[in-house]
């Protein structure tokens, strides 16, 4: 397998003897790609949303700088992602064209801006709102570049299920900057997202399963097999739909975003479905698709609604 057996020196000895194939002539745009601006801005309004949700209030300024902290660790997070897995994403048609393996940014210029940016969205974070909430930062990208990036993602098909977990703190810290601690209502909201993230990320992997087997990386599709994958998937998805509708039975939603939840949780269920009775050609490949796009509209919509009645508590 591709980068199981490979250690951490011969992997750097690899990029070292690759480096003259990555020019590191990275313009802004590239290096604004290695940040995965798609998962920051889910980041950034998940995040802003728990803040929106959490008791209290902090000064504008002092919110625009959390969240600021917040978008560039998350970015950070993304730059060490790709520095790390440079060699795997040269060999997948889905990430080709990353600056790195595009030749465009340098695996070392890729590792001092992930490190910087790190560095410095966590102490800014520390000082200027609280270090609980730093802290929090600084965990959740070690989280993602160590924990899931260097060993999860190589050693075991539940590497998304457990690796889901950093992209599902981001509403917990912004509850964190404003509060100083985390609660009850921010465990739930970092719950939709961790459930949420095993069908989505699984709906795409069937689709690029051919990717995986290539770059030797141990997704589910590729170890247990396809049905194997369909259980998972509409396992997660029927936890997933009352997950989602918590925030209404814990009090803290109103009625309007029960009835959305429980209708987009019905929906998410019934795709996942389609998923799985659909094995086989062209039925079975848009049944993904459809679940993989659907999934985006769902997280959207839930995070969506909160905000949007916070808004209005906040007037009212």
């Amino acid at each position: 397998m591709l980068g199981t057996d490979m250690s951490l020196a011969d992997r750097q000895d690899t990029m070292t003897i690759n480096a003259s194939e990555w020019g590191g002539d990275g313009s802004v745009g590239d290096y604004v790609a290695l940040l995965k601006p798609r998962v920051m801005s889910l980041v950034i309004f998940t995040a802003f949303v728990g803040m929106m949700l959490a008791p209290g209030t902090v000064h504008p300024v002092i919110a625009a700088v959390a969240l600021l902290c917040i978008a560039v660790g998350a970015g950070a997070s993304g730059a060490l992602n790709m520095w790390y897995d440079a060699d795997i994403d040269r060999v997948m048609s889905r990430t080709v064209k990353r600056p790195i393996p595009a030749g465009k940014v340098t695996p070392d210029e890729a590792l001092a801006f992930g490190m910087t940016l790190s560095i410095g969205s966590v102490l800014t974070l520390g000082l200027l709102v609280n270090w609980f909430a730093g802290a929090f930062l600084a965990f959740t990208i070690f989280f993602y570049a160590v924990i899931y990036t260097m060993w999860l993602k190589r050693s075991t098909p539940q590497n998304i299920v457990i690796g889901g977990a950093a992209g599902a703190f981001p509403p917990m810290i912004g509850w964190a900057a404003v509060t100083g601690d985390v609660s009850l209502e921010s465990v739930v909201l970092f719950l939709i997202i961790f459930m949420w993230t095993p069908p989505h990320f699984w709906a795409l992997a069937l689709f690029k399963k051919g990717d995986y087997e290539t770059a030797g990386v141990p997704m589910l599709p590729v170890t247990d097999g396809e049905m194997v994958t369909r259980h998972h998937i509409l396992a997660y998805a029927v936890l997933l739909a009352p997950i989602g509708v918590a925030p209404y039975l814990l009090g803290y939603a109103s009625l309007v975003y029960g009835v959305i939840s429980a209708g987009l949780g019905l929906a998410f269920v019934a795709l996942s479905f389609d998923v799985w009775r659909k094995r086989e050609g062209d039925a079975a490949r848009l049944a993904c698709i459809r679940l993989f796009k659907f999934s985006l509209y769902y997280l959207f919509l839930l995070f969506a609604v909160l905000f949007v009645e916070s808004v209005i508590g906040r007037i009212l």
